[in-house]
């Protein structure tokens, strides 16, 4: 065989074997991205129903309900529009409160409940998830969003 054959085999193998880990790598990273959806969103059935995802909204008022007996709280999110229940079995951020933006990270359940994993709460009076305040524009609800933030 000649070199000039060997060269052409061996930049095939490595192209080839280049693409492989390419597909390998986009796979694994797109199994992994947390996609975000509103409540409305997940109303319209555009949530997956079998993989995690990310959740936003505003804690209605009067909806939060803790067990007594465990760490487990349920409570209803909502972009002005549409609501979802959320129940979560752990401690919740400080700055949780009703009437405030959260994002919860988890998946829905055959209920249709989402089960969350974790909840993140804002950091002050002025701040909102950007993905928050996006999907309440979207909605069309009334509430009034930060002056410092500006819909995409």
């Amino acid at each position: 065989m000649s070199p000039r054959r060997k060269r052409i085999i061996l930049i095939l193998f490595v192209l080839a074997g280049m693409g492989i880990a390419s597909v390998l790598l986009l796979t694994a990273f797109e199994k992994n991205l947390l996609y975000f959806y509103s409540p409305s969103q997940v109303a319209a059935g555009e949530a997956p129903s079998t993989r995690a995802f990310r959740i936003g909204g505003l804690v209605m008022k009067n909806s939060v309900q803790r067990n007594p007996d465990s760490l487990e709280v349920s409570f209803v999110i909502t972009d002005t529009v549409n609501t979802t229940k959320i129940v979560y079995d752990g401690i919740l951020p400080d700055l949780f409160r009703e009437g405030q933006g959260i994002v919860a990270n988890g998946k829905l359940v055959n209920t249709g409940v989402f089960q969350a994993q974790e909840v993140l709460a804002k950091h002050d009076e002025n701040y909102m998830p950007p993905e928050v305040a996006d999907a309440l524009a979207k909605a069309g609800g009334t509430y009034p969003l930060p002056e410092n933030h500006k819909s995409k």
